[in-house]
């Protein structure tokens, strides 16, 4: 029952969000604004993700190694419940489709339903790139203590499922980099094949880098938090400027971490694109 809950709650998540960075279709055409608009209506689900997080303390016991003894298994409850739940979903064929990236990639089930034939956009040689371990690392050991309390009130289950729900929000919106590297790719090919036959990083990295795009992001992603996060009172006032979470620590999260590893993501995919 607990697993049962701790997916349905994550599938009631990806309902609400039902963003995707990848064509619906193989007529779809893919676009760098198509993506762009992907993105935008991402950080609502990042924003909301991280507001049901804040609801709970830090609840650190759940991240201590082999806090609580599971038989056959050796790690954090954390751990644990992410293990679990990436199985149940991938029985239920959540990683078949190009954008989901799993934590835990290895002996993942294979789907117990007819997989979707989601179209083939990215180039195969940089379609497997993974940066989750980077995203558990960030998100566990430098950006949860910012954004909850310390203390423990013993709803480990409930914290671990909204821990879940924004590291997969992170990593789909991180993940969408391949995207657009390949449509960028696309758009222009002749920019970026002499960089990546030379394996020239910083020079890609450089191409992909807007300065003014980013700090348009991080503007709006704080204002999403402000107004998503508000206090609601009845007489018409934001609760005297209270809000559930900090919106400052929205913008830090795209500023320090969201936005770089994107911009890995499409490094990483760019350096393969041609292989």
């Amino acid at each position: 029952m607990l697993f049962l809950s701790l997916f349905l709650l994550v599938l009631a998540r990806e309902a609400m969000a039902n963003v995707n960075c990848n064509p619906n279709s193989a007529s779809d055409i893919l676009t760098l604004d198509g993506i762009r608009d992907s993105l935008i209506r991402q950080e609502d689900s990042i924003v909301f993700s991280l507001i049901e997080r804040a609801r709970f303390p830090l609840n650190g016991k759940m991240y201590h190694h082999n806090h609580v003894s599971i038989p056959g298994f050796s790690g954090s409850l954390v751990e644990f419940i992410v293990r679990e739940t990436e199985a149940i979903q991938a029985k239920a064929g959540r990683y078949e489709n190009p954008e989901e990236n799993p934590f835990f990639p290895e002996n993942l089930p294979r789907p117990l339903v007819h997989p979707h034939k989601f179209p083939k956009v990215l180039h195969p040689s940089g379609a497997s790139i993974n940066m989750n371990k980077a995203i558990w690392d960030f998100y566990f050991n430098k950006f949860l203590p910012l954004l909850v309390t310390d203390g423990d009130d013993g709803n480990y289950a409930a914290t671990a499922a909204s821990d879940l729900a924004c590291l997969q929000a992170l990593s789909r919106r991180i993940h969408c980099g391949k995207y657009v590297a390949e449509v960028k790719f696309r758009d222009a090919p002749n920019e970026y094949e002499t960089p990546i036959r030379s394996q020239e990083r910083d020079t890609l990295m450089k191409l992909l880098t807007f300065e003014a795009v980013e700090e348009q992001v991080k503007k709006r992603v704080e204002k999403k938090a402000m107004v998503f996060g508000q206090e609601v009172t009845l007489n018409n006032t934001n609760g005297g400027g209270k809000y559930k979470i900090d919106p400052s620590l929205a913008s830090r999260l795209y500023d320090e971490w969201v936005m770089p590893l994107t911009k890995e993501v499409e490094v990483e995919y760019l350096l393969c694109r041609l292989g």
